[in-house]
């Protein structure tokens, strides 16, 4: 059973808008509460992606690592914001990582049972794909202006 809390919350969530009451009820029994310690990485690109987060408080950066020096910052999440759609596409590896600026606490959700409900229910999926497609598409747009800014040598056109 999920925590009426947790159910109450996703329910007013703009980014589970539109989804029915079966729907809700099920993403709330896939999540868990975590709090990050300021600094730790909630996850590493390359790694096996198999969660997504609701940030709750606090701010976690999404980065790009960078072969020598330190990583790129794409963009700094804060709280209702959604993090992480690689658990939702194969081959279910992180294509970013993300660190916690200061303590945090995340919604937690667990991605393989969710993505195997989706399997299971066509038009569950289709509905979850969609508002993830979104996030993506936000998510690599930021990535490539940041690249873009911070890749762009002086005097160049």
């Amino acid at each position: 059973m999920s925590d009426p809390s947790t159910r109450a919350y996703l329910s007013a969530h703009e980014f589970f808008s539109g989804l029915d009451d079966e729907a809700l009820e099920f993403l709330s029994e896939c999540a868990d509460t975590r709090v990050i310690e300021k600094g730790q990485i909630l996850f590493r690109q390359g790694e096996n992606a198999d969660k997504f987060y609701i940030v709750r408080r606090g701010r976690i950066t999404v980065q790009m690592p960078a072969i020598l020096g330190p990583p790129l910052e794409i963009q700094t999440l804060g709280q209702g914001q959604v993090l992480g759609w690689s658990w939702l596409i194969s081959p279910y590896k992180w294509t970013f990582q993300s660190r916690a600026e200061e303590e945090s606490e995340v919604l937690q959700f667990d991605g393989a049972a969710i993505l195997a409900r989706c399997e299971e229910e066509p038009k569950f999926g289709y509905e979850l794909l969609k508002k993830f497609a979104g996030l993506m598409s936000v998510r690599l747009d930021a990535a490539r202006l940041k690249m873009m800014d911070e890749w762009n040598p002086a005097g160049f056109a």
